[in-house]
């Protein structure tokens, strides 16, 4: 699976798919009449277990202003200064759940997502050697768990559901894994992570 993985890669700070439409980020700038997309990234956590590998995922605190209680890829805003994802991503992994730049493997880059609240998402694909040492910012991160790759992957626990909001209907992916509810961007990442996979 290791090998898999980082042969979906180029190298730390290319695109997993060149062929994509690029993305840029930090968000540009844009006119007075369109909104201004804050920048953000995420780390994809991915966990090299002997038994196989996992994505290392956290659940918010209820307390939280923003996503209360959702589980989340480590990440947040950039802040000034800070000019790759690659460097927010960590900062943020640190400051979230204490875990050390030096021991994540940087592999690269999956496509931004542009969310509704207002984001503009790069995600950071990592690799993390276990045993892990963690130790999870209690005012943000209620819970830190695992889910397999396995399960990420097989496209039978893809699945679309719809809501309606201010009299709009969205459909959105979940990927519910035992007691937890996987939706929206970090469903959307994790979907886009199987995909790759499965065509590798």
């Amino acid at each position: 699976m290791r090998d898999i993985i980082q042969n979906l890669f180029l190298e730390p700070g290319n695109a997993s798919n060149p062929s994509a439409p690029e993305i840029d980020w930090p968000a540009p700038i844009v006119s007075k009449k369109e909104r201004q997309l804050k920048s953000a990234a995420v780390l994809v956590p991915l966990v090299d277990h002997e038994q196989g590998m996992t994505v290392l995922l956290t659940q918010r605190t209820e307390t939280m202003s923003d996503h209360a209680g959702q589980i989340a890829f480590p990440g947040g805003r950039i802040e000034a200064g800070e000019v790759t994802p690659e460097e927010t991503a960590l900062r943020e992994t640190k400051e979230e759940i204490g875990l050390e730049h030096s021991a994540i493997n940087v592999l690269g880059r999956m496509n931004a997502r542009d969310t509704g609240t207002g984001y503009r998402v790069m995600p950071v694909v990592g690799i993390i050697e276990p045993p892990l040492s963690l130790t999870p910012d209690p005012s943000e991160v209620a819970q830190i768990f695992e889910v397999p790759m396995d399960f990420v992957i097989d496209p039978a626990n893809h699945r679309l559901e719809t809501r309606v909001d201010h009299g709009k209907s969205r459909e959105f992916y979940v990927m519910p894994y035992n007691d937890h509810y996987i939706w929206g961007l970090t469903a959307r990442i994790l979907v886009e992570l199987g995909r790759m996979v499965r065509s590798a």
